[in-house]
């Protein structure tokens, strides 16, 4: 899978579950200041995450240094192609 292909699929789940405007959702966009998402929102976000990454774990501390969308497509490329 591609980082595109996880960014579009990203920004699908940010705009349908947090209704996010499409076009607030790129790679430098901040996830807490830029797009209003706050630490319940992020648990959430896992949630949504987890069918799109399948079996693998997902860790918590993977994601302690994400801070941007751009952040969070390398994390989960490196989740979804290791």
């Amino acid at each position: 899978m591609t980082e595109q292909q996880i960014f579009d699929e990203l920004k699908r789940v940010l705009v349908e579950t947090f209704e996010i405007n499409p076009e607030d959702v790129v790679p430098e966009a901040k996830l807490y200041d830029d797009l209003d998402l706050d630490s319940i929102d992020a648990v959430d976000l896992l949630v949504k995450l987890r069918p799109f990454v399948g079996d693998r774990n997902i860790s918590p501390n993977d994601f302690k240094q994400v801070r941007t969308v751009g952040d969070l497509v390398k994390v989960l490329d490196q989740i979804l192609n290791d």
